[in-house]
């Protein structure tokens, strides 16, 4: 298949450099959605945090830093208590007891490898006041000075706008942007992005990198996206912010085997976007 959408062709040159690019990244931001952590009946699944975990460890033995943005407490909390998220204050009351037992299993999880973990929960205020991400990212350097494993949520609990289908791929993206980050690895209950929505069309195929064709990416989703599958929206958009600034970003699928792993190898893993800065050998 092609590298890109048909009707734009690739350069095949800037794709395997920006994989040595993203392979060679020192601070990788992963963020991971809610259908990555939890069971269909929004419990939080053991085995694919577990997973999550082992694949970030793996790059941290490689000596990078890695941040991780987490979705998932409203869905854990709902699971958790059995009440529906129909309301905003359900929403929110739902995210704090989520959020809690997320964290226990990420340090449940964490110290099978002697490894700390850290919560910090923003919300779009934070991002946006210059002093309080200052701060934000001042904290940050320090957990990975101290080799703590920092993982970022939404502040649900206190957030209303922000409460909706991609805010944490938003989220990841002002993360990534603001904490000069070398790649962005967005994993999925999907394997990248697609000519259409891969769980009803089965003549879907993967579009595995990112440039030029942009635009025409942006109308395969429009056509495509659903209630369902809507989310892969924000992940391209957030994908794209950071692409604009210089950065390489993935989108991949959370369930494939070493999935980290394989991308520190600099094989071609999900959907690579390929940075707008003209220069993708650094």
């Amino acid at each position: 298949m092609s590298e890109v959408a048909d009707d734009v062709p690739a350069d095949d040159d800037v794709v395997a450099s920006t994989r040595r690019r993203a392979a060679d990244a020192q601070r990788v931001l992963v963020k991971a959605g809610t259908n990555s952590l939890t069971d269909d009946e929004s419990n939080l699944d053991d085995e694919k945090l577990d997973k999550l975990v082992d694949d970030l460890v793996d790059l941290r033995r490689r000596g990078k830093d890695v941040i991780l943005v987490s979705s998932g407490a409203i869905g854990a909390g709902a699971g958790r208590v059995g009440h529906q998220t129909n309301t905003v204050e359900a929403s929110q009351a739902l995210s704090t007891v989520g959020q809690s037992h997320l964290m226990r299993r990420y340090t449940e999880s964490f110290e099978r490898y002697d490894l700390t973990v850290a919560q910090i929960l923003l919300t779009q205020q934070d991002i946006e006041d210059p002093e309080r991400f200052t701060n934000f990212r001042n904290t940050i350097e320090t957990l990975l000075e101290w080799g703590i494993v920092p993982i970022i949520n939404e502040n649900d609990a206190v957030a209303t706008e922000e409460i909706r289908i991609g805010d944490n791929d938003m989220l990841a993206a002002s993360v990534a942007i603001g904490s000069d980050v070398d790649l962005l690895v967005t994993l999925t209950d999907v394997g990248g992005v697609y000519t259409g929505n891969p769980k009803h069309d089965p003549d879907a195929e993967r579009i595995t990198a990112v440039g030029e064709n942009y635009d025409r990416v942006q109308d395969i989703i429009a056509a495509s996206a659903t209630d369902e599958f809507g989310g892969i929206r924000t992940k391209v958009e957030g994908a794209r912010d950071v692409s604009e600034h210089g950065v390489p970003a993935i989108i991949a699928a959370s369930a494939e085997p070493a999935v980290l792993e394989r991308i520190a190898n600099g094989e071609s893993v999900g959907t690579i976007f390929l940075p707008i800065d003209g220069d993708s050998d650094d």
